[in-house]
């Protein structure tokens, strides 16, 4: 267009028709620069290997019914009874509580669990924000009114590191004690490097086991691997679209000698409220669980079968969940 008509001065070109700055925003051809993705918390060290164990079936045998009620905002409580015919039948008691404070939808401090059986064993939890980067933990079990397990852990969560420490049995005076370190830093927005260390001592025994790890997160697909002195352990996970998921993982132990494989999948039909769950693993085992809601009633039904080829084992449940 002649010079001065409406979109002259938008083309940017003088009076010898070459192209002149867009902006002072963009490069020579309009385009602004590219900006670095935020590398962002690489969560703890215990879930890098979540999403690929999400699509595996749970375990399920024998008959459960699992009712949970909501009493307030802050108060829930669950009854299972479990009906089985290779283990012991029971009933257990979970009451959970979530304090005010809620950093994300499965974050919400302080939190006490408390999950007992019909014997008198009780698992408990306890986490607490004691700063905003700062979260403690204490964990207890017993065994009919004998405790076996007592445990601490202080996570720091920076912007793109977060560091774990863990007491495990602590015994000042037998001097016996388990420790481990975990450690994780986000290298760029899609890779995680960091790497494990436990420490135990016992009377007439010492050791520590250093375990490094690394996860790649793609769009649609997410590889972790853990390597050390005690072996292997690899995964990987891909989501295909918004119905199918898969997953599979490796792992190979030196001191047994052994290398295990494992794939699963995951179904989700979400018009018709189910979701199917499968396994195929290098021990000859196959099994599935499927998932069925019933809205709009609060009730979820499931159904699960494993058949062990090599063992000639076959094992099914069935469950109910209230709530």
């Amino acid at each position: 267009p002649p010079e001065g008509a409406p979109g002259g001065a938008a083309r940017g070109r003088d009076g010898g028709g070459r192209r002149g700055p867009v902006g002072a925003m963009g490069n020579a051809e309009g385009r602004a620069p590219r900006r670095a993705e935020p590398r962002g918390n690489p969560g703890s060290f215990d879930e890098l290997h979540r999403l690929c164990k999400e699509v595996f079936p749970p375990q399920m045998e024998g008959v459960k019914l699992i009712v949970t009620k909501t009493l307030s905002s802050h108060f829930q409580v669950t009854h299972t009874v479990h009906m089985s015919t290779l283990g012991p039948s029971g009933y257990r008691f979970n009451a959970t509580f979530v304090g005010d404070r809620q950093l994300g939808p499965t974050e919400v401090f302080p939190t006490l669990l408390g999950d007992m059986d019909s014997a008198g064993s009780l698992n408990a939890q306890a986490l607490q924000l004691l700063g905003e980067r700062l979260r403690a933990k204490a964990v207890f079990q017993t065994h009919q009114a004998k405790f076996v397990t007592w445990q601490f852990d202080g996570e720091y969560r920076g912007d793109d590191c977060t560091a774990t420490l863990t007491l495990g049995n602590p015994d000042l005076l037998g001097g016996s004690v388990i420790v481990v370190a975990h450690f994780l830093q986000s290298v760029t927005a899609r890779l995680v490097l960091g790497g494990e260390l436990v420490y135990h001592r016992r009377p007439g025994e010492e050791g520590a086991i250093l375990t490094l790890a690394g996860k790649y997160t793609a769009p649609n697909w997410v590889t972790t691997l853990n390597v050390g002195y005690g072996g292997a352990h690899a995964s990987y996970y891909h989501r295909a679209n918004e119905q199918v998921q898969v997953g599979v993982e490796l792992e190979a132990n030196t001191r047994l000698q052994e290398t295990t494989f494992a794939f699963g999948y995951q179904l989700n039909l979400p018009r018709a409220n189910v979701v199917f769950r499968g396994l195929l693993d290098s021990n000859w085992s196959v099994g599935g669980v499927l998932e069925k809601k019933l809205p709009p009633l609060p009730v979820t039904l499931a159904l699960g079968a494993f058949l062990n080829h090599w063992r000639n084992r076959f094992h099914c449940g069935f469950s109910v969940t209230v709530g």
